[in-house]
């Protein structure tokens, strides 16, 4: 008996699903790429695109979180030192408190579920609007540091039960350097940085021995032109989710459908279903059954015929 399989995965896993059922559609039958980056490689999407949407994100709720951010978020050594008297003894003291923040803030802009959950932090429903409200909490008067501190607490101690922070610490797993290369950033919440290829070769270089081949994956399994050698995938992409911005965002074929939830999160649409889903989100899951089931009916239709 021959083994078929139909793909469900999220997150750059779902880049190689997709791969997968190119390479290989004698086995999977199709592909549902949750949240997947694929078009993210040499000049074919924005390498900015990531932060600018974390800020899109937060400008929509909170001008004023918005400005607070990036105010912090500019500042040196010095500046933290005269503001906060935290006898920041370096640069490097100023960049893990830096650090600590925009974790927080890119973590939960990608995160920014209906419902509570447990993905990278415990976290309640909708967290980027519940860290605006911090921010904008009248009774914190100006201690914008208290603010900040505050709207951090919605990612990394929503339970309340953690009294001290390491920021020193860098054993979180989710924490956005391991996609450091992503992180060129301009006309956004974060410091202006100007992105240079140059840069991630030697980075790469230094860091994991290797050199990037930036024309490789566009070649080999197609840029923007899939139309003619890609068939029965579903990309699914949440605009609110930062990844989005490297996402299939149009319908290319019949076959090759994008899927947009213009208030979706991180692969929002693979979650576990709860009673308080949204019913915005239970009509996307809705579509890709069907097209799914679709496929497989296709599938017995032509097994069939080849039979008869």
């Amino acid at each position: 008996m021959e083994l078929k399989l139909i793909q469900m995965f999220m997150e750059n896993i779902a880049v190689l699903a997709a791969w997968f059922r190119l390479k290989y559609p004698h086995i999977a039958i199709g592909a549902l790429s949750s949240s997947s980056p694929i078009l993210n490689f040499f000049n074919i999407t924005s390498p900015y695109s990531f932060n600018d949407i974390v800020t899109r994100d937060f400008r929509v709720l909170s001008l004023s979180a918005i400005l607070l951010f990036c105010f912090w978020l500019f500042l040196n050594r010095k500046a933290f030192n005269d503001r906060l008297e935290l006898g920041i003894r370096n640069s490097m003291d100023a960049d893990y408190l830096k650090g600590w923040l925009e974790t927080a803030l890119v973590c939960t802009a990608m995160t920014d579920y209906p419902t509570p959950s447990n993905f990278l932090n415990p976290l309640p429903a909708y967290p980027v609007k519940q860290m605006c409200k911090e921010i904008d909490d009248p009774s914190k008067g100006d201690d914008d540091f208290s603010k900040l501190y505050s709207a951090a607490n919605i990612y990394y101690n929503c339970s309340g039960s953690v009294s001290c922070f390491d920021l020193m610490d860098d054993s979180d797993p989710h924490g956005p350097d391991g996609w450091s290369w992503q992180r060129a950033i301009k006309r956004s919440i974060f410091p202006a940085y100007k992105y240079n290829y140059n840069d991630t070769v030697a980075n790469c270089a230094s860091y994991f021995g290797v050199i990037p081949r930036p024309t490789w994956i566009p070649t080999e399994f197609g840029g923007h032109d899939l139309e003619e050698i890609w068939s029965n995938i579903i990309f699914y992409n949440g605009l609110r989710d930062s990844w989005s911005g490297e996402g299939v965002l149009k319908s290319i074929s019949k076959s090759i459908v994008a899927i947009m939830a213009k208030t979706g999160a991180h692969h929002v649409d693979l979650r576990y279903l709860t009673s308080e889903d949204p019913e915005r989100l239970q009509d996307v899951r809705k579509k890709e059954i069907n097209i799914i089931s679709g496929w497989i009916s296709q599938y017995y239709l032509d097994l069939a015929k080849s039979s008869s």
